[in-house]
């Protein structure tokens, strides 16, 4: 490649490169002329013009306050939330929990997202295989506890585990509660 310096031919071409861009360079710079006086005579007839007249601000009629009859108890006494009990307010349940028991491993998932996949018998005890939520597979028996509800095994068949909870009772005290899991397809 030649040096442009010295070719006759790359300098012609910037001449005409230059020349081509030229008119274009100048309608560019001829829209930044300094002459703004037909824009200042429209700003000062714009200001001779006579103010609008404002609308006065609308005058408000007070509110007429109205006293419904039978309506004096205050609404924001939140007493009213408190819930009504029946007759029956203290529990005379005998049912307790053994906050001293150590918590099994099944326990800390809800019943409702354990599921009985299998029994099996082992020295003529028999077992429910559990799966749960981590899809673990857990081996419980009678005795062995289940679910938050301090649920407690009481049986196993190959349909299902039986099982009893623990629940409140409403009224300060809890109840036993029989319930099951099947056998998951």
């Amino acid at each position: 490649m030649a040096d442009p310096r010295t070719n006759p031919l790359a300098r012609w071409g910037r001449l005409i490169t230059v020349l081509a861009t030229a008119p274009l360079l100048a309608a560019a710079l001829s829209g930044c002329s300094t002459d703004i006086r037909d824009l200042e005579q429209y700003v000062e007839q714009t200001k001779a013009r006579p103010g609008g007249r404002v609308e006065p601000i609308p005058e408000v009629e007070p509110h007429e306050v109205f006293i419904y009859p039978g309506h004096e108890r205050d609404p924001f006494d939140s007493s009213i939330l408190a819930p009504r009990l029946p007759d029956r307010e203290i529990s005379t349940s005998t049912v307790t929990i053994d906050p001293d028991r150590p918590q099994e491993y099944l326990e800390s998932y809800p019943l409702d997202t354990l599921r009985m996949v299998g029994t099996l018998e082992q020295d003529g005890t028999q077992w429910a295989l559990v799966r749960t939520p981590d899809r673990t597979i857990q081996r419980v028996t009678a005795g062995n506890h289940m679910g938050q509800n301090h649920g407690r095994i009481t049986g196993i068949r190959e349909t299902g585990v039986q099982l009893t909870e623990i629940i409140p009772d409403g009224f300060g005290g809890y109840m036993e509660q029989d319930t099951s899991i099947a056998l998951s397809e």
